[in-house]
């Protein structure tokens, strides 16, 4: 039974977005979420407060020894079962040391257009609102500012609703959206489709009804969520 004290209701939200609850209270909370627009707001405000300390974390540069151990670990020695591996070797990662490493390392991964990592790239993990380490997309923002939204599993979505692609860079502003996208299907979009990337630039995928949002911000459940992080490295 979730309290309907404030305070408590309020902490017990913030360890649901960390991912540290059980899961039938998680389910609990989760349903909180989608039915009372005050504890989605609380989630929200949650998430970005987490991913603000995460961004406060200094980089720092990985050994060369580093990215061939992994390789190794994690058998990645074939491109096509690269991406299963390693997410499924995540699962026991917590929300914020989950997003920075795995932006880390998927910078060092070969990019589907390129074959060095640009001097100014962004990478950015999106995940289900409140689970650790269940990444279902990627964004990839190359130094020509190039977008590449990539699947990383394959949901299913009703006849009657559509995936709408968001980003928003300053909260006065509002988000703005980056349009429909398909289950399971690379987007690429433009640096003019897209605009000025930067660190700490929110995207996320929310569902809506068939066509997209009748308004100009998202009206539908948030389906994954992530912040930009420079993936490039020196």
């Amino acid at each position: 039974m979730i309290s309907t004290d404030p305070a408590e209701r309020r902490a017990l939200i913030g360890e649901y977005v960390l991912g540290l609850l059980e899961q039938e209270q998680a389910a609990e909370v989760a349903e909180l979420i989608e039915r009372d627009p005050q504890a989605a707001a609380m989630a929200l405000q949650w998430q970005q407060h987490f991913l603000e300390l995460s961004d406060r974390l200094e980089p720092s540069t990985p050994s060369p020894g580093l990215w061939p151990r992994l390789q190794h670990s994690l058998n990645l020695g074939q491109r096509t079962s690269a991406w299963q591996a390693w997410w499924s070797s995540l699962s026991a990662w917590r929300l914020t040391s989950a997003a920075l490493a795995m932006a880390l390392l998927i910078a060092l991964l070969p990019m589907p257009w390129q074959s060095d990592t640009p001097p100014a790239s962004y990478t950015a993990v999106l995940q289900p609102p409140g689970e650790a380490a269940a990444p279902g997309w990627v964004v990839h923002i190359d130094a020509a500012g190039t977008l590449l939204l990539e699947p990383l599993r394959e949901d299913q979505v009703a006849a009657d609703r559509s995936v709408q692609f968001w980003t928003l860079v300053d909260p006065q502003d509002g988000p703005r959206s980056l349009g429909l996208v398909e289950p399971g299907e690379r987007l690429t979009l433009t640096a003019e489709q897209i605009g000025a990337v930067r660190a700490g630039q929110l995207f996320e995928l929310t569902l809506e009804p068939s066509g997209g949002s009748p308004l100009n911000r998202p009206t539908g459940e948030v389906l994954y969520i992530g912040r930009a992080v420079m993936a490039a490295l020196d």
